[in-house]
């Protein structure tokens, strides 16, 4: 059974959101956790509304919303790694996502954590570990669209963990064919 069409043009704010939101949680994302450093202070938040922009220089967008308490130590710290999480790890997303009761130092304490560029915060077993500085952002209704250029990366195997119709799943990774 098809739903209703909601027009956006002219149609109710309230209803048109509500309808973005739900169609949204179509959209299957990789999880990450964004971490910062600096002299904003050191924080993270989960984050599935990344991706690639290009690769001569690599870029990634990365959005914020800019009601986040968090939103001027990105901002105001530039330094950034992008942690792509692996399967096991919704935990720890649950942590930087606010779902649990963990203050952010208590989140940073656990021993997942390695030292990266400028003091940033990199995610031990993350399978990518995008670690750059925001060269440009531009503000889009309630986001910050974040463009960073990536200065180190490393990569390695396991399964991916995406977020899909509000909720985490661990998408277990392809073997390869012998």
């Amino acid at each position: 059974m098809s739903a209703k069409p909601v027009h956006v043009e002219g149609g109710d704010i309230e209803t048109v959101r509500a309808q973005f939101r739900q169609a949204m949680t179509h959209l299957g994302a990789a999880v990450n956790v964004i971490t910062t450093a600096g002299s904003h202070g050191v924080c993270g938040i989960t984050a599935s509304a990344v991706c690639s922009v290009t690769d001569r220089p690599p870029t990634l967008l990365v959005c914020i919303n800019r009601s986040s308490t968090m939103h001027s130590a990105f901002v105001g710290n530039r330094d950034v790694c992008v942690n792509v999480l692996p399967g096991h790890f919704e935990e720890i997303a649950r942590h930087f996502a606010g779902l649990t009761h963990l203050s952010m130092q208590e989140r940073f304490s656990l021993p997942v954590w390695d030292e990266g560029a400028n003091g940033v915060p990199v995610l031990r077993d993350a399978l990518a570990s995008l670690q750059g500085t925001i060269v440009e952002a531009k503000e889009v209704g309630s986001h910050s669209v974040m463009f960073v250029e990536t200065k180190l990366i490393r990569v390695r195997d396991g399964d991916g963990l995406i977020y899909f119709d509000r909720n985490f799943h661990r998408v277990p990774r392809a073997c390869a064919a012998r």
